[in-house]
């Protein structure tokens, strides 16, 4: 899995792209700079992001707006989203937030820690995600083979495909680990669906065997 993860990061202000960049720079994930809601939309179109950071004040299309046309695209809803927003915003801000779409809500200003430890957890997802297709893809291959009486090249692949599993699970424990200590519920619902995924990807290979 060459490619680095994305991250859209969604501002109309030069100075917050360039703090939000200094503050994700030690992740291993490649940013995307919008500089408004059209703009992001625009980027949506051609490139597949990990995570979107989306500022909820903008002139023109403004974060909530935006929110809702990436959730009704078909290729983009099941992107999360994290809302950033002054501290002094309008007290409705955050259940609005909630409403269109958000996994979830920071004030600026934030702490960079708590930002930067919630990036890395759903960028560790992504990448997991990605993996756990790559993998279910290889047991199908694997089965199909079985199915059509191809012994050797089972068994010549089967503990490459077991080591492969291994190291989703293991990712897995990561992610867990992640979100636990940045006492954070907001991932709970992706990790408890990728956790039921790597599961039935285990028992798929272990009836392989």
């Amino acid at each position: 899995m060459a490619d680095r993860a994305k991250v859209l990061l969604v501002d109309d202000r030069e100075e917050n792209l360039i703090a939000l960049e200094a503050i994700l720079s030690s992740l291993d994930l490649v940013p995307i700079r919008a500089r408004s809601g059209e703009e992001a939309l625009k980027a949506l179109l051609a490139t597949e992001f990990a995570l979107i950071l989306l500022d909820v004040r903008m002139p023109g299309m403004d974060g909530f707006e935006t929110a809702a046309h990436i959730k009704r695209r078909e290729r983009t809803r099941n992107i999360p989203i994290i809302f950033l927003t002054v501290v002094d915003s309008a007290p409705d801000y955050a259940f609005r937030g909630y409403a269109a779409g958000a996994v979830d809500y920071l004030t600026k200003p934030f702490d960079p820690w708590v930002l930067r430890a919630k990036v890395a957890v759903f960028v560790e997802l992504y990448n997991m995600n990605r993996r756990l297709a790559e993998q279910a893809a290889l047991l199908r291959e694997r089965l199909s083979s079985e199915l059509s009486g191809s012994a050797g090249d089972q068994a010549s692949v089967l503990p490459e495909l077991s080591r492969r599993i291994t190291a989703v699970e293991d990712e897995l424990a990561r992610a867990r680990d992640l979100a636990r200590k940045s006492a954070d519920t907001a991932m709970d619902d992706s990790l408890s669906s990728l956790s039921d995924r790597v599961a039935h990807l285990r028992a798929g290979f272990d009836a392989l065997t």
